[in-house]
């Protein structure tokens, strides 16, 4: 089973910044588009951002854009980030990654979840 973890969640000010890291468990990371996904209690999951498995196609949900930057570590680190900047309070959610797809212009888990990383952003 692909099995992700990811990290780098915490509490910071509105307009600070966070990089989350997503790694596998037994498994090659660079065969695989992956997404970081997001969820807030009683609402459903969002896609945020996906990234091709060659690191050449980023995709990012329209409130991301500008603010959150996808990249991936394939050679050495085998391990997808997402720097997160100019956080808003409604950027707060549970983080996840996933490995992915993107379809009619949506990120969408395409494997399980790691068991998240929580970002929590003051006003």
């Amino acid at each position: 089973q692909l099995q992700l973890k990811e990290s780098g969640g915490g509490l910071v000010q509105a307009g600070g910044s966070l990089r989350l890291s997503c790694a596998p468990s037994k498994f090659i990371l660079e065969d695989y588009p992956i997404g970081w996904f997001r969820q807030v209690p009683g609402k459903e999951r969002e896609g945020v951002s996906c990234i091709s498995n060659t690191g050449d196609k980023a995709y990012y949900v329209d409130s991301a854009k500008g603010r959150f930057t996808i990249s991936r570590d394939n050679a050495k680190k085998n391990t997808v980030y997402l720097e997160m900047s100019s956080l808003r309070s409604e950027d707060t959610a549970v983080y996840y990654c996933a490995t992915a797809q993107y379809v009619l212009g949506r990120c969408l888990p395409s494997g399980p979840t790691g068991p998240g990383t929580p970002v929590t952003v003051s006003s």
